[in-house]
């Protein structure tokens, strides 16, 4: 099995059972006997001895060798040989009288990077990676945006010409009402006063 493969079905393996502080070192430059090593807490021997269980089960189900595993009667320290990767359970009492990582500890593996490599070299393999959850807000809010791609578009309104339009008519003054009245009124009396002083004109020319 490929190492960047294993140590990711390791540390899934330990996540799954709630294993604490997992590091993984590169070993490669330390020893010709493994390529990574794997350290990880267990709060009690129950867990430890569920954590040495969990990583056996994982390899062994992905077609990976389970070579041995040690002290799981005690549970205190759990070691599962895998061939190219050692994995350390302990208790956190034993952990830091020991202190692993001092020894092995010059290339740290990230975790998390591990895990995307191993996703990767299992789609390349041919397997698929484990589906990601999707909640259902997530799910319905992603099915609405796919209904609005696929639905015809409207043609945007035209409000330009009617806003301009309307900017126009604000700025027309209009005359008041009473106004126009009192001119037209003026306009229809002026003759009738103008027909007034001739009529005496007429009258004189008469006589």
């Amino acid at each position: 099995m490929d190492i960047k493969k294993l140590q990711a079905l390791v540390i899934d393996s330990l996540e799954d059972v709630k294993a604490q502080d997992i590091r993984v070192f590169d070993t490669v430059h330390l020893t010709s006997m493994f390529d990574r090593l794997a350290i990880a807490s267990g709060t009690s021997n129950r867990q430890t001895k569920a954590l040495a269980a969990s990583v056996r089960d994982k390899v062994k189900e992905n077609g990976g060798t389970v070579v041995s595993i040690e002290g799981a009667e005690t549970g205190e320290w759990v070691l599962v040989d895998l061939g190219d990767m050692v994995v350390h359970i302990m208790q956190p009492a034993i952990r830091d009288y020991y202190r692993l990582e001092e020894i092995w500890g010059e290339k740290e593996v990230k975790v998390g990077a591990a895990k995307r490599v191993g996703a990767k070299k299992t789609a390349v393999d041919g397997e698929a990676p484990p589906a990601r959850k999707v909640s259902r807000h997530n799910a319905a809010v992603q099915t609405t945006l796919d209904d609005d791609e696929d639905a015809p578009k409207k043609p945007a309104r035209k409000t330009a010409t009617k806003s301009a339009a309307t900017k126009t008519a604000a700025k027309t003054p209009r005359a008041p009402v009473g106004k126009t009245v009192r001119v037209s009124a003026a306009k229809s009396a002026a003759p009738k006063k103008t027909a007034a002083k001739r009529a005496p004109a007429r009258k004189k020319a008469a006589e």
